[in-house]
């Protein structure tokens, strides 16, 4: 069976190691009983690992080549390999509405649009576990108060529960890639409702991390207009002398709700 060639532009870094791949294919037992939806296959590493467990797999791969190689290798999966951009994918459709585990080696250049996508269907994801660059699993995983800690740490840490697994040396691909990488789970926690304007969160968040080094009373501003812009009352707050790092995520429910208020929302 010819191998496929890892292609550039896809981000395509085929992981070798067999033990390696069984510990990831593993980290899905954490939400047993439910499908797994299995993101860029490549030769199937991680997937004959999968395969093997008592519930039902399917895989997205937007490369015709490995779709092909995985047709061949896996003839039980046919009808269960989607030729697909994940990106472009209505998930309600994979398994009918129901619920899935999300796991893959990610490409590390789209892994955050892939995790954005996966809050954006938090409800059918209970469960996201898999490989990503190292430095994106230690920002998701982050607590306020750390370098890392940002857009991503807050927006995922709202929903699920984080967890950094371990470490992957770059020898264990073909080819090398030049960082590390890591293996994260992320669990749903039982918040169902952040308690404010969750459209209004995601700006609050993502404007006060487009200048994180600045204080809120600074980089806040950006939200408003002329006609919007609060008192000077509202940004004497203690809040507003701290840095968007130093808040958990009640904390930006809380200014979240704030910033509402003056906005009349």
């Amino acid at each position: 069976m010819k191998q496929v060639r890892p292609k550039k532009n896809l981000g395509q870094h085929f992981l070798t190691d067999l033990n390696i791949a069984k510990r990831i294919a593993d980290t899905v037992d954490v939400c047993p009983d439910i499908p797994v939806l299995e993101i860029g296959p490549g030769m199937g590493v991680l997937t004959q690992f999968l395969v093997e467990k008592p519930r039902q797999v399917k895989a997205v791969e937007i490369d015709d080549e490995s779709v092909r190689y995985l047709n061949e290798k896996f003839p039980k999966l046919r009808d269960n390999i989607i030729g697909d951009d994940f990106l472009k994918m209505d998930l309600r459709q994979v398994f009918d509405g129901k619920t899935f585990v999300l796991t893959g080696n990610y490409p590390y250049d789209i892994s955050s649009q892939i995790f954005f996508k996966m809050l954006d269907n938090k409800e059918l994801i209970p469960c996201c576990t898999g490989m990503i660059q190292r430095e994106v699993a230690l920002r998701i995983a982050s607590k306020p108060g750390s370098r890392q800690y940002g857009i991503l740490s807050v927006m995922i840490q709202a929903w699920y529960d984080t967890e950094y697994l371990f470490t992957v040396d770059e020898d264990v691909f073909n080819p090398p890639p030049k960082v590390k990488s890591a293996v994260i789970r992320m669990t749903r926690n039982g918040v169902q409702d952040l308690g404010c304007d969750e459209t209004l969160f995601k700006r609050v968040v993502k404007t006060v991390f487009n200048q994180r080094r600045k204080m809120l009373r600074v980089s806040l501003k950006p939200l408003f207009n002329k006609e919007t812009m609060p008192s000077p009352e509202f940004f004497a707050n203690d809040m507003m002398t701290k840095r968007p790092e130093q808040l958990a995520v009640a904390d930006f429910v809380e200014l979240t709700n704030r910033v509402a208020s003056v906005m009349g929302k």
